[in-house]
């Protein structure tokens, strides 16, 4: 089982509704919002349970209407949802500002269920749980951010720990903090996914991206992640494997409605895909064949162009994929 760790949340989408007041500056139509389930790693679990794997999810979900929403969605994509930590504490709502098809989020997360873990109440994991997945929002604050921190390195040298940051540094209320968390975590992991603008605040400054990358790599005593992969949005990713060898290919043609979810689709692609072919340990341990590499990059590749085709995150089914 691949166990997803972190947000899951409702994204208030704007969306033309009758008699609604206009709330965006210099919209035409009158906007409202729509509540969609959403959250990086709710995404990607939900991804993976579409594509086939056994998946779940661990993280604090509300048993309000919005945390029934949330848990419903799990349920219809096959995803376990029994790791999660039910509380009366509200949902998270991300409100979402769509600027030429890219996603601005204005987050309303106090006293929430996702804000609610505490690190003295990490889940038992059974032995069927043979990867850990970290990412997004949840890494940013408080205890919750703890919880998650403490579970990877609980976990690290047992099972397959792949993190995307997905950074949202405007979410952070300790900036220093955040960097120090997200440090750890990605020195414990065996696979991480950055995007470029995730690489630049992780390593300020005007070093090459294969220097930061390379940086990562070198980790503690040259034992960093065996895997970074590294997502360029319409230039497509590419794969840097510890043990040397550099793998790219090119983002699939699609016509994007936006981009919400496309990496969180990305990432449940490459693992899908890892996991199939049975080589998502060789590729923590940074051994990976390099054609192998190449074949799933190439499916979260195009797991993600689906997503990007359609509005909001709608990650595709392994149907879709395979006609």
């Amino acid at each position: 089982m691949i166990l997803c760790c972190g947000e899951a949340l409702i994204d208030m989408i704007p969306a033309p509704v009758a008699g609604a007041v206009p709330v965006v500056d210099g919209a035409d139509a009158q906007t409202g919002f729509v509540p969609h389930c959403g959250g990086a790693v709710f995404n990607t679990a939900i991804a993976l349970g579409r594509l086939g794997q056994t998946t779940g999810l661990f993280t604090g979900l509300s048993r309000d209407l919005f945390g029934q929403q949330l848990a419903a969605a799990l349920v219809a994509s096959h995803v376990d949802h029994g790791f999660a930590e039910r509380s009366d504490q509200p949902s998270t709502l991300a409100f979402v500002h769509l600027r030429d098809g890219h996603a601005e989020y204005h987050f309303f997360d106090e006293n929430s269920a996702g804000a609610s873990l505490r690190p003295d109440r990490l889940p038992e994991l059974s032995e069927d749980v043979d990867t850990l997945f970290f990412g997004g929002i949840s890494l940013c604050n408080g205890a919750a951010a703890e919880s998650y921190a403490a579970l990877a390195a609980r976990e690290r040298g047992r099972r397959i720990i792949m993190i995307d940051p997905n950074v949202r540094a405007g979410f952070a209320k300790d900036e220093a903090a955040y960097r120090s968390r997200l440090a750890a975590m990605v020195a414990g992991a065996g696979i991480v996914k950055v995007s470029d603008e995730d690489l630049h605040w992780i390593y300020p400054g005007d070093a090459p991206i294969e220097e930061k990358i390379r940086q990562i790599l070198a980790g503690e005593a040259g034992m960093g992640p065996g895997l970074v992969i590294l997502t360029l949005g319409s230039k497509g990713a590419k794969g840097f494997l510890r043990s040397g060898p550099t793998v790219e290919v090119p983002a699939q043609v699609a016509v994007v409605a936006d981009t919400v979810g496309a990496g969180d689709t990305f990432n449940a692609g490459f693992m899908a895909a890892a996991t199939e072919a049975g080589v998502l340990a060789d590729a923590a341990s940074g051994e990976m064949d390099p054609e192998q590499l190449r074949v799933c990059l190439g499916y979260g590749a195009r797991a993600a162009a689906v997503t990007v085709s359609r509005p909001g995150a709608n990650p595709p089914w392994r149907d879709e994929l395979e006609n």
